[in-house]
Formats: structure tokens, C-alpha cells, sequence
């Protein structure tokens, strides 16, 4: 909290310090620059094969955890009474 604090201190005093001519400047280059098809372009494709990797990590996890739950040991065992044993109680981490 401190350190964020401490950034907006210096981010403000540099950009009071530039004045508005300068952010202007600025504002009017990354436009350019967005606005630049062949940064649009490699920006969609970036974001194309962002979305595509998601998902195959997401199967890989998905697959990953269908297997760790087969391995689990209470998958196999049984109570004497002969119902299976419920696997134990998990707490969510933060």
C-alpha cells in the first residue's frame, strides 16, 4: 500500500512537471501508434493465440485432474461396511 502510494506521488510530480503539452504529446503518439494496422493486426493475432492457449490449458487441467482423482487412494477403499470412503474435506486457499 505504501509503495503504491509512493508511485503516485512521483508519477504525479514528474506529470505535473511535463505539464500538458507533454501529456498531449504523448496521448496524440500512443493514438498513432494504436491506430497503426499492422500493430491492430499483431495485437489480434497475440490475442487470438492468447485465447487458444487458455483453452488447451484449460483441457490439460481439466485431463491433469481427471487422472489425479482415479489415482487418489480413497477411490479403491471401501469402509467395512462396504460404501466408499468419501474423500476428506479440502479448505480453499487465499
Amino acid at each position: 500500500m505504501k509503495g503504491i502510494m509512493v508511485g503516485m506521488a512521483v508519477g504525479y510530480v514528474l506529470g505535473a512537471k511535463a505539464g500538458r503539452e507533454r501529456y498531449d504529446q504523448i496521448v496524440r503518439m500512443w493514438h498513432r501508434f494504436t491506430s497503426n494496422p499492422t500493430v491492430r493486426r499483431t495485437a489480434s493475432q497475440a490475442k487470438d493465440k492468447a485465447f487458444e492457449a487458455a483453452h488447451q490449458a484449460k483441457d490439460l487441467a481439466a485431463d491433469a485432474a481427471e487422472k489425479a482423482a482415479e489415482k487418489a487412494p480413497w477411490r479403491h477403499q471401501e469402509e467395512a461396511n462396504g460404501r466408499p470412503v468419501t474423500p476428506p474435506a479440502t479448505t480453499p486457499r487465499a
